[in-house]
């Protein structure tokens, strides 16, 4: 199963958005947080967002889907650094986490079609 990290730049941001995706995929989605600095504080950590890929993954790829500026530079530099087949989705964060889980609950999702899906957020209209 493709896995997914959320980055954002606070830890609780991060965890809620998880939270709300998993709800949307089911139990055995992989979906991973990785908000904040090391110490609590704001912003982003390239050995964190590591650490995440590295749990999320179970051989399929991760999906990384990311907030602001930062996060990407990070989130691009902790793929560059591993060893795990992941990319980042360009999608707006919640609404791409969603999405992305729902199509990574599928057995036999791809790590292109889990990222596709997210992307597709970008559609999302929330009025009419």
């Amino acid at each position: 199963m493709v896995g997914l990290v959320v980055v954002s730049h606070s830890h609780d941001a991060a965890s809620g958005i998880v939270e709300v995706a998993a709800q949307m995929a089911g139990e055995d989605a992989s979906i991973v947080a990785a908000g904040g600095e090391a110490d609590g504080g704001i912003g982003t950590s390239a050995p964190r967002i590591g650490e995440a890929i590295e749990a999320a993954d179970d051989g399929d790829g991760v999906a990384v889907l990311v907030d602001l500026g930062s996060a990407v530079m990070n989130a691009d530099l902790a793929i560059e650094s591993g060893s795990v087949d992941a990319e980042i989705a360009d999608a707006p964060v919640l609404e791409g986490a969603v999405e992305a889980a729902v199509e990574a609950s599928a057995p036999d999702a791809t790590l292109a079609e889990v990222v596709e899906a997210a992307e597709r957020a970008w559609d999302t209209r929330k009025l009419g």
